[in-house]
């Protein structure tokens, strides 16, 4: 399907992100994956596994604000002038701890979490699409963590910014004194 403009652009993002994070994962054995700088850091496999369940819950919200508004008659098709989508950053000051809802497992296999990154994100893709025939604007939701409310189109952006944010956590857990060289 090709996509709008943004959602294009969107999806790019997405993508690139995801790219690099799992550049920065692929090929670890199961003990860098588990290993830990401090008891109050998370593991890569953790930062792996809480990316994932980010995202389900991102595609599950996107399909639920969706149907609400069918429900309701006041869903409205993707705008041919939408060519961009006004962005939201993350508020300053170290990231919110993460809910119930996006809090990861530890010692999960490495395999799996690789496999389950990017089984998520193909599915994913059939939630961009249905992003790309409404107009995310008026689908908005309260954040749980930040407490910031923002439509679709800001969510699967945070996702961006999450998967760089996770990024850099990644890296600074494999330059820790003591990360295992397999």
């Amino acid at each position: 399907m090709a996509l709008p403009q943004a959602v294009e652009a969107l999806w790019n993002e997405l993508q690139a992100a995801r790219a690099e994070v799992l550049k920065e994962a692929e090929g670890l054995a199961q003990a860098q994956a588990d290993w830990r700088p401090s008891d109050k850091d998370w593991s890569i496999g953790e930062i792996l596994h809480h990316l994932t369940l980010g995202e389900v819950a991102t595609s599950k919200l996107t399909i639920k604000l969706i149907r609400e508004a069918e429900a309701a008659g006041t869903l409205r098709p993707y705008p041919p002038d939408l060519t961009s989508f006004t962005r939201l950053a993350f508020p300053p000051g170290p990231p919110p701890p993460a809910t119930p809802l996006v809090s990861p497992e530890k010692g999960r296999p490495i395999a799996e979490l690789l496999a389950g990154t990017k089984s998520t994100r193909e599915r994913s893709r059939q939630s961009i699409e249905r992003l790309a025939s409404v107009d995310p604007r008026p689908l908005g939701w309260k954040h749980e963590a930040t407490g910031i409310v923002m439509d679709l189109s800001q969510y699967w952006a945070m996702m961006v910014l999450h998967d760089r944010m996770h990024i850099q956590q990644i890296r600074a857990v494999k330059a820790s004194p003591g990360f295992p060289e397999r």
